[in-house]
């Protein structure tokens, strides 16, 4: 991408996160350097499937924290033990990618995460071993979109990091250059 167009993060990768990087693993090849590929947004509230009104309002809430309509996700199988048949919804989920989810991450990181209580850094520990990082949300009023007055039931979110990177300590340095606050690291302010 030439120029400053796009979003403030991926310029921000593009400028200074690619070159270091590609300097500190070695890489043959400027294609080698990881970079994220999407972003996951998962809702699941188990309440979901008795109460179409706290359904319809985690989607309208989801749609507004990502900027894009999420889908709904429903049971593959009736399971007896949760009072579940197949095809209710169990679940609303969004997938981000390009300029979305550069500007996702960017709010997530310098507005939501701050608004956390109690924040002391997200743990390390939370890599697949494919270089794809998931870290969960408690409260979904954490974000400003929501408003606190329409919210039916406070509920969390699983927010799934997906990097072209290999290993993990790839991926980490990726996450990290890009200013994902670790426990224990300082990071890199954007």
């Amino acid at each position: 991408m030439t120029g400053n167009v796009g979003p403030r993060l991926q310029i921000h990768y593009e400028t200074v996160v690619r070159p270091k990087l590609l300097q500190e693993f070695g890489y043959r090849n400027p294609h080698e350097v990881p970079r994220v590929l999407k972003i996951v947004v998962n809702a699941g509230v188990g309440a979901m499937a008795h109460t179409p009104k706290l359904l319809d309002s985690v989607v309208e809430q989801l749609a507004a924290i990502t900027g894009q309509k999420p889908v709904v996700n429903r049971a593959r199988k009736s399971i007896a033990g949760f009072n579940l048949r197949e095809g209710m919804p169990v679940g609303v989920s969004v997938t981000l990618r390009r300029a979305r989810m550069y500007e996702f991450l960017d709010r997530l990181l310098n507005v939501a995460v701050p608004r956390i209580r109690d924040f002391r850094g997200f743990s390390t520990r939370a890599f697949d071993g494919r270089g794809n990082y998931t870290l969960g949300i408690k409260e979904q009023i954490v974000f400003p979109e929501v408003d606190y007055d329409k919210v039916v039931q406070v509920h969390g979110m699983d927010v799934t990091i997906a990097t072209s990177a290999r290993r993990d300590d790839e991926a980490l340095a990726l996450l990290r250059e890009m200013g994902v606050p670790f426990r224990g690291m300082e990071s890199v302010l954007v």
